[in-house]
């Protein structure tokens, strides 16, 4: 996918106050509005000026595309970082039905279709372990102020929010009247929950995956082990011959929900390294004594 550069589409810096934005549309509505225009694209340059502007005259999408945008070129290859949008704050917005771009697609597609009327919505990343024990946390949100001259800037604002056990990938957190202050009721202000990648643990549903090291003799012979989850610690029998890639599913063991989710143990079988003299004669007698050969049949 190639990178827009939205300001150049409009031919303004990106300093532009939001007026310089509103005039540079005007002047290329103009010139390119196929009901009026002789140019032979008009009708793909409408389409891009429109989307340019949706973006740039729109302070809560401008400010994110700055922030993700900076340094690219038009053209260059691009993909979003992963949650990139988390903590960024939005109010409703409807493009059903815009014939706008995959790039467009990909930044904006899903933000605050939740959010309506004086709502706001954001979305936000905790760790795995809110899931299991609940927490209350203190999340940052930027969302974009526009000043006395019509420029954007980010402000930050800090809430503490109560994490409730069971929490899942996707559930929305409200949180009454803290969005937007309108004529009459604040909105209040939905909290989209996401995981923090975690060197450990993998959240699907309500299930939650663990790869699990396992030594040749715990596989070969059976073992009971202690496995570290959050909140604490199973224990959990590996039958005799396992092999790696052999998933055990201990029932109820996951994000405490209702019902509750599974935990996944991926078995991974380690080698230990022939480092020492004596491990190498170990291995050496086992390639005596054994009669294995892990390709037979294959």
């Amino acid at each position: 996918m190639e990178f827009k550069d939205y300001y150049q589409t409009l031919g303004v810096p990106r300093e532009a106050s939001a007026d310089d934005i509103r005039k540079a549309f005007r002047r290329l509505a103009r010139k390119y509005h196929p009901d009026v225009s002789k140019e032979a694209d008009a009708e793909a340059r409408m389409k891009e000026v429109n989307e340019a502007y949706a973006v740039l005259s729109d302070a809560e999408k401008r400010a994110a595309y700055d922030q993700l945008g900076r340094g690219y070129r038009p053209g260059e290859e691009f993909r979003p970082p992963p949650d990139w949008d988390a903590g960024f704050e939005f109010s409703h917005h409807d493009f059903q039905g815009a014939d706008y771009s995959d790039f467009f697609a990909e930044l904006f597609g899903r933000m605050g279709t939740r959010a309506h009327g004086e709502d706001h919505y954001a979305k936000v990343l905790l760790d795995v372990e809110d899931a299991f024990l609940g927490a209350t946390r203190q999340i940052a949100l930027r969302a974009p102020k526009v000043d006395a001259r019509g420029r954007v800037a980010l402000e930050t604002r800090t809430l503490n929010v109560k994490i409730p056990a069971g929490v899942r990938e996707g559930q929305l957190i409200r949180l009454a009247g803290q969005g937007a202050a309108g004529a009459g009721k604040p909105g209040d202000l939905l909290l989209e929950v996401h995981f923090k990648p975690h060197a450990r643990y993998r959240v699907q549903g309500r299930d939650l995956h663990v790869d699990l090291p396992v030594a040749p003799w715990e596989a070969a012979l059976g073992a009971v082990l202690r496995v570290p989850v959050p909140g604490g610690a199973l224990n959990v029998r590996i039958p005799a011959g396992a092999q790696s890639g052999r998933v055990l599913r201990v029932r109820g063991k996951g994000i405490p929900a209702e019902p509750p989710g599974d935990l996944l143990l991926a078995i991974r079988v380690v080698v230990p390294p022939a480092d020492s003299a004596q491990a190498r004669a170990l291995y050496e007698q086992m390639a005596r004594d054994m009669a294995f050969d892990p390709r037979a049949g294959a």
